[in-house]
């Protein structure tokens, strides 16, 4: 008799976060570049914030909604690194051999990158609120804003396993959190959408998805509640997250039953 699905999620999750949290050269850099970035996009922001029709004093409050999406993006690399290990050095097939589920193999490195991915935006939100932000929507507001950050979170991941399901290769996989940087800085990440005087990149951030994803949490950050900008970036972020888990769950289905 196979053990339960709960019972493969929690013996994997808890390899995988165990191995995640062994290794400084993913867990600091994916904490304190965002920061970084934070602190100096913040530098200038009383000039940007002086521009007619910006939607709040406090450039820090603007700025930190795309902290929680960089820092999510970071879930890409790490969720993908872990399975693209475990498909090089072997230990996904021996567990074809065994009664594991494919569910349980998917949720185990998710599971990790949601705790990491966790930790790091009650670490941003706690440096947020240290250098002026505020969230507008209040306690609720903040539950919620963790909650989309959770989401997200899971949403890169799905992306990160699926790139590494289909190469097969932890290495190949790192390029997605450079990818997902520079389409952060191509979003309405420093600047309101509608105050983006180049038309051009106005359009680009209009069409980018990770514009939505940045507006929802600022939205909760500097205007409350804005039920269209969290239906944008939830959407999005579903999207991102059901499709490419779907397609990780039958590619990986297929290969452990040609092991």
């Amino acid at each position: 008799m196979s053990p339960s699905l709960r019972v493969q999620v929690g013996k994997l999750a808890r390899r995988s976060i165990s191995d995640v949290f062994r290794q400084p050269v993913l867990l600091v850099p994916n904490l304190v570049f965002p920061l970084f970035i934070l602190a100096v996009l913040s530098a200038n922001g009383d000039q940007i914030t002086s521009v007619k029709g910006f939607p709040t004093h406090s450039y820090v409050s603007f700025v930190l909604g795309a902290t929680f999406i960089q820092g999510a993006a970071s879930a890409t690399a790490v969720a993908g690194n872990a399975l693209g290990s475990d498909i090089e050095t072997g230990f996904l097939s021996r567990l074809a051999l065994t009664k594991s589920r494919t569910p349980a193999l998917i949720a185990a490195p998710l599971a990790a990158v949601a705790a990491l991915g966790l930790i790091q935006a009650a670490i941003y939100l706690l440096v947020g609120f240290a250098s002026g932000a505020s969230v507008k929507a209040g306690v609720g507001g903040t539950v919620v804003l963790m909650a989309f950050v959770l989401l997200t979170i899971l949403a890169f991941g799905s992306i990160g396993l699926f790139a590494a399901v289909r190469t097969g290769s932890a290495q190949q996989v790192q390029g997605l959190f450079a990818v997902a940087l520079a389409l952060l800085f191509m979003s309405s990440m420093v600047m309101p959408r509608n105050l983006i005087e180049q038309d051009w990149f106005k359009t680009i951030a209009t069409y980018n998805p990770m514009s939505y994803l940045v507006e929802a949490p600022r939205s909760l950050l500097i205007s409350g509640w804005d039920a269209q900008a969290l239906a944008l970036g939830c959407g999005v972020a579903i999207v991102a997250t059901v499709v490419p888990l779907a397609v990780t769950i039958r590619t990986l289905r297929k290969r452990t039953l040609t092991v």
